[in-house]
């Protein structure tokens, strides 16, 4: 087997889970990945340049990828989305074709897999099918970001982290994943806070026996209790 389909090949298995790939047949999938090449970013590897984000597309093959806005006169940061594996950017830059005024951070080394915009455009012109993968992925981002919004408006800060730590626990081991070894900085950020509102609340969560802290690490001790708390909230809000 030749380089390039051995490459193809582990790429599409790293990318399994991928919503982009696992709707494409085989064929589909080659000459996709084909346009592809790997890239390697380091942690703090920031991405600030609008007219970069608009010439080249992105798969996240391993690693963390905040996309982030700021707010030109404060200076305060909004995560819009924690990027992962099987995760692209810039979704928006590739369906019309304008700039996106956003930024990207690697919160640990990421590596990529990326194509320039017109080549993938390109591909996409001669396989029309594969139009209909891009919207169901496009809607989930849209609906993430209307989901957070209504948060954002309508809840209070003990909820939005009580949702986010539930939304992060794994159903089977019960363990934080995702945002476990984040700062409280990136929490806030994740929230529309800041980082001395978000370390009270953990720190009321702690007392409650909910969670663990250290230094570097953020565990859940107790998820019941986690979910009780916002079952809690709920009926407060809804009592109002």
């Amino acid at each position: 087997m030749k380089r390039g389909m051995l490459l193809i090949h582990k790429y599409r298995q790293m990318l399994d889970g991928c919503d982009f790939l696992k709707e494409m047949d085989k064929e589909s999938s080659n000459s996709f990945l084909s346009l592809f090449k790997e890239e390697n970013w380091s942690k703090n590897t920031c991405i600030l340049n609008h007219e970069k984000l608009n010439y080249k597309f992105h798969i996240i093959l391993s690693g963390r990828v905040k996309m982030y806005q700021v707010d030109p006169f404060t200076g305060k940061e909004l995560t819009l989305f924690l990027l992962i594996k099987g995760d692209v950017f810039d979704i928006f830059c590739l369906l019309d074709e304008q700039e996106h005024t956003v930024y990207y951070e690697c919160l640990d080394d990421v590596t990529v897999l990326s194509t320039p915009m017109p080549k993938l455009r390109s591909w996409l012109k001669n396989n029309p099918k594969n139009y209909k993968i891009l919207l169901p992925y496009a809607g989930k981002q849209l609906r993430m970001l209307e989901n957070s919004v209504s948060d954002m408006t309508f809840t209070n800060i003990s909820t939005r982290l009580l949702k986010l730590l539930i939304r992060n626990v794994n159903a089977n081991s019960r363990d934080l994943e995702l945002i476990d070894d984040l700062p409280n900085k990136e929490i806030a950020n994740l929230l529309g806070s800041t980082r001395a509102v978000i370390n009270r609340h953990l720190q009321k969560l702690k007392k409650k026996g909910s969670i663990r802290l250290s230094r570097n690490r953020m565990e859940i001790k107790d998820l019941g209790i986690l979910i009780h708390l916002l079952e809690c909230q709920k009926k407060i809000m809804n009592e109002k």
